[in-house]
This record gives C-alpha cells, sequence and structure tokens, in this order.
C-alpha cells in the first residue's frame, strides 16, 4: 500500500490549471482569479461624509456646547451623488448626505442629531444650531482611506468570493481574467446499479454516487457536462469514457477498481496508462487515476472506489485537490485542519488512516476544544451512506493507531 500523500501527489501531477477567460464581474463568483489585481480607482474615490449632517470649518463650532450653540448660515445642499458647487465659508454650513463629497473649506461633518434640525426628509433650513464641538477630520472619510490606485487589491489564484468581486468592483473592475470553470462527466460503474427513485430488482441497489459526486462537484464550483451509469461489460465502459471525456477536463469513476472478478475499470483501461493502487487509509484503500483519450485530448481521469462512504473521503482527499489545481488555485491551502475531543471509543484498522465520518458540535466544548461523535454506531463503515449526512468532519487516526477511546483528542478535518 502508498500514503495518502503519495497518491495525491500522483494524481495531482496530471493536473493542469485551465485556460484563462474573460468574463463580466457577475458571472465570475466561485472562479479563481487568474491575474493580479491593483486598485484603478481609490477607495473611497473622493473625501466624503460618513454621517448625514453639516459639512463646517471645525474653528467654527471650537466653543458650542448643549448651553451655547453655534449659530452657522447654511449656504449649500449636498445630496450623495452631486458634486458640491461651492466652498465652506467662515461661518457657514453646507447639509450634506452619508457618501456625498465633502466640499472645499469644510474639514468635519456635525451629525444632524448634534443639531436643531430634526432627522429625516425636510426643506433646507436658513440657519443650524451646532450643539458639540467636533473636532478636526471627525465623520470624515478621506479619499484613499481604504485603498489607494495602484496598491494591490486581490491576488491571482484567489478564489472569488462575494467579498471579493464587491472589493474589485469598488477599486474599478468589471471584467476579469479567471481560469474556465472545470467541467466534470460522471460515471458509475456496476451491474447492480438502479436509478434513483426505480425499485431495485433482487440483488441491486440504488446509484447514491452519482447524486453524491455530482453534488459535491456543484459545492466546489464545478460544472458536470455528463453523468452515466455503466455495467460490467469493458468495452462498453470504454466507449462510455471516451464519449464522457469529449467534453470534460476531468473524469471521475466510481467502483469497478478492487479486487473482484467484475472490476470493470481495471478491464477496460488495461494497457492505457492508468494506474490502480491501494492506499493505506480506510475506507477508500482502492483508487485509481490516469488519461483517456478523447478526440484527440488526454484527459485527466480519477477512478474512485464503488462504497459510497469511500466515495464521500476519497473526493475531499483526492478529487478536491485535482478540481482546485484545474480551477487556477494557487494555493488551495487544503482543507481546514483542527484538533477535536471524542465523546465515544471506536476501532481503527491496523497499518491504514482511518478518516472517520464524524459530527463536530462546537457547542459540545470541553475545555478549548469542540466535540466529535461518528455519524453510525458502526463507525467509518464505507456502505453507511443513509447516515452520512450527518457529518462535518473526517476524524483522522494514525495508521499506528487501532483504538481510540472517549476523550482522546484526534485531529479532524473539517468538510
Amino acid at each position: 500500500m502508498i500514503t495518502i500523500e503519495d497518491h495525491l501527489d500522483a494524481v495531482l501531477a496530471g493536473a493542469e490549471p485551465l485556460p484563462t477567460v474573460r468574463e463580466p464581474i457577475e458571472r465570475c463568483h466561485g472562479l479563481v482569479l487568474a491575474e493580479d489585481c491593483a486598485a484603478r480607482l481609490a477607495v473611497p474615490p473622493f473625501t466624503n461624509s460618513a454621517m448625514d449632517g453639516f459639512a463646517v470649518r471645525a474653528a467654527d463650532i471650537a466653543t458650542a456646547s448643549e448651553t451655547e450653540p453655534v449659530r452657522l448660515r447654511v449656504s449649500g445642499d449636498i445630496p450623495a451623488g452631486v458634486a458640491p458647487t461651492s466652498p465652506v465659508e467662515t461661518g457657514c454650513a453646507h447639509r450634506i448626505m452619508t457618501g456625498a463629497m465633502l466640499p472645499e473649506g469644510a474639514d468635519v461633518v456635525v451629525p444632524v442629531e448634534l443639531t436643531n434640525v430634526p432627522a429625516g426628509p425636510h426643506a433646507l433650513v436658513e440657519e443650524v444650531l451646532i450643539y458639540e464641538a467636533v473636532p478636526v477630520g471627525r465623520h470624515v472619510r478621506q479619499a484613499g482611506d481604504d485603498v489607494a490606485v495602484g496598491e494591490p487589491v486581490v491576488a491571482a489564484g484567489t478564489r472569488l468570493s462575494a467579498a471579493a468581486l464587491s472589493s474589485l468592483v469598488s477599486v474599478g473592475y468589471g471584467e476579469l481574467a479567471v481560469t474556465r470553470r472545470p467541467r466534470v462527466a460522471v460515471l458509475a460503474t456496476g451491474e447492480e446499479l438502479a436509478a434513483p427513485g426505480s425499485t431495485p430488482k433482487p440483488g441491486h441497489i440504488p446509484d447514491s454516487n452519482t447524486t453524491l459526486v455530482t453534488g459535491l462537484l456543484a459545492e466546489a464550483g464545478c460544472e458536470t457536462v455528463s453523468i452515466g451509469r455503466s455495467g460490467d461489460r469493458p468495452q462498453e465502459l470504454l466507449a462510455a469514457l471516451t464519449s464522457a471525456a469529449e467534453s470534460a477536463d476531468l473524469v471521475i469513476t466510481t467502483g469497478g477498481v478492487s479486487a473482484g472478478a467484475y472490476d470493470v475499470v481495471k478491464e477496460a483501461t488495461a494497457g492505457r496508462g492508468v494506474s490502480f493502487v491501494k492506499v493505506a487509509m480506510q475506507p477508500g484503500k482502492p483508487q485509481g487515476h490516469g488519461l483517456i483519450e478523447a478526440g484527440g485530448r488526454r484527459v485527466p481521469m480519477l477512478c474512485l472506489p464503488g462504497n459510497p462512504v469511500s466515495v464521500f473521503v476519497s473526493f475531499h482527499l483526492f478529487a478536491a485537490p485535482v478540481l482546485a489545481r484545474l480551477a487556477g488555485e494557487r494555493d488551495g491551502g487544503g482543507p481546514q485542519r483542527r484538533m477535536a475531543t471524542t465523546t465515544v471509543a471506536w476501532r481503527s484498522p491496523a497499518g491504514r488512516r482511518q478518516l472517520a465520518p464524524v459530527r463536530l458540535e462546537e457547542a459540545g466544548r470541553v475545555g478549548d476544544l469542540p466535540t466529535i461523535i461518528p455519524t453510525h454506531r458502526l463507525g467509518s463503515g464505507s456502505h453507511l451512506v443513509a447516515s452520512l449526512h450527518k457529518a462535518n468532519a473526517l476524524a483522522v487516526v494514525p495508521e499506528d493507531r487501532t483504538e481510540v477511546a472517549a476523550w482522546d483528542v484526534v485531529e479532524v478535518i473539517v468538510l
């Protein structure tokens, strides 16, 4: 058996970032930025008011108080989106709204609550009473406070969140260079598979794997271009693989990779440069990877085991990093790992790293650590798919441990 790390290195070696495309920014959510972006505009782009109130000269209101307010003549009105047409002279004030450009001469904004003018919409008054001295710069947002023109904002290789896109819009971008979204074909193998919702024949089981993989692909920001099921005839599977690869950047198969008499993926790809290995992990020991020829292209293929929990674990350990590489992430950072305390005991196989689906609970903390509990009393059995939805983490038990005791501290991969 080989280590998880060695297998991951092997599957990543066949993955290269997909081509770069230019997209309107509203279509870039979840994609990976392909080039560094520096600010084209300052943020804020101009000095503006942080409050609804009055733009004044701080020196004019230095003596203002509740008992001795300062009276100023209102000489202008500045709504948001309108540039000031005149400066603030000594002894004067301009009414100003939040986000409106600060007029020349003003160096402070007095909130409307510190004046005799009621809040809300009303006609412009001729005079205003100021009941508190407000220091220079208060309630004023200076141009470039956040970012100056030319400063770096978002680096290439970043997966674009809503916040990142908002930041890029604020500094002047309406279109971005991004790595194209990965297109993935999914193919489940096995004569025993029945379509979702159908009544399985004797010896058949519902095909939950295609639903599982396509859902995980959607959560990873990928496009599923085809979904198929194939029986145990090698030529049928090879034709399905070739067809699936024609429109895909990656093909993911489930089943047919172990040591059985009908492990069709092994048979169909024999002599075609696809490697099958045993990885020192549980669940998910049998794995395969390689390239499939289609339409003059060589498309990466991941061959996952057939049991659903094995598929779930294998996807997170191997498929997710490959997809991140294809999508252009320079440093995906991998899944979040942390320590947790288990509330129950369980066994782990000798010589294999166990990845047990567990429920991570912050509410049940012991000291500084959250607690975990396996999602099923039978632990990490690869067939326990009906309870898999409860898992939000994988407990990692090293190869040299065969038992986990209640209240042990273990590492978990947060999903």
